[in-house]
């Protein structure tokens, strides 16, 4: 794989998930005795990269000390987002900007995926067609049928390999996209501030030109407390 960094997104305040995490931040909630961010980091592991970044802000001391006890066999570096929650599209945005310029495209993933190794193939197949057509961002996708939370409505509907808005759409994003620095390049002078990804996606949608690659894989993400209780029992 052409991509050296992989980019973990562990900033938020999981909401949601309360009383889980009010004294535990989401990524260190566990399904079957694996935390789902150690989870996250065996697949990265498993895709033969060899960095990874993770960005905090909420109980990040719970999570630095997580990766340190643990010892993974990887180069992790924990990017702080600062004294204010930097969102999806702010945390990236910090995260790209601490690495070496000559770094063009990194994998992004949310750890509230339940990541297993069948992901490998449908990764690897995402990033030969992100590289073959030049995209500046690829999101991996599935169809909502495929998905254990069946209350999730449709992020997307899916056309000639693009990803639209309509007033009904099919396709959940998994929580794992390719970024190309290109995307936010035209801020990197500017100091970290807050944004969503979805501007970027929006922005991208409006110039026909944000990319999915379908995956056949089951979907298991912790929504809420409801379904991460399901998942104890059900996965």
């Amino acid at each position: 794989m052409k991509i050296n960094t992989a980019l973990i997104l562990c900033a938020g305040l999981g909401k949601r998930l309360n009383p889980l995490t009010l004294k535990k931040p989401k990524p260190l909630l566990e399904i079957k005795n694996l935390t789902l961010l150690e989870n996250t980091i065996n697949l990265i592991q498993n895709l033969s990269i060899k960095k990874i970044k993770l960005n905090t802000f909420y109980l990040k001391d719970k999570i630095q000390s997580f990766i340190e006890k643990k010892n993974f066999n990887v180069d992790i570096e924990i990017i702080d987002d600062g004294n204010q929650i930097l969102d999806t599209g702010g945390g990236i945005y910090n995260m790209i900007k601490s690495t070496a310029e000559s770094e063009k495209n990194f994998l992004v993933f949310n750890p509230d995926t339940i990541w297993d190794k069948s992901y490998v193939k449908s990764i690897k197949e995402m990033a030969k067609f992100h590289f073959l057509n030049s995209n500046k961002n690829t999101l991996l996708v599935v169809n909502k049928n495929r998905s254990f939370d069946k209350s999730l409505k449709g992020d997307f509907s899916f056309y000639h390999n693009k990803l639209i808005k309509k007033s009904k759409n099919d396709y959940i994003f998994t929580g794992c996209q390719i970024i190309n620095r290109r995307i936010i390049s035209e801020t990197f002078s500017k100091p970290a501030h807050k944004f969503s990804i979805l501007e970027i996606w929006n922005s991208e949608i409006d110039a026909d030109c944000l990319y999915g690659f379908e995956s056949n894989n089951k979907f298991y993400h912790v929504t809420d407390l409801e379904i991460y209780n399901k998942l104890l029992k059900d996965y």
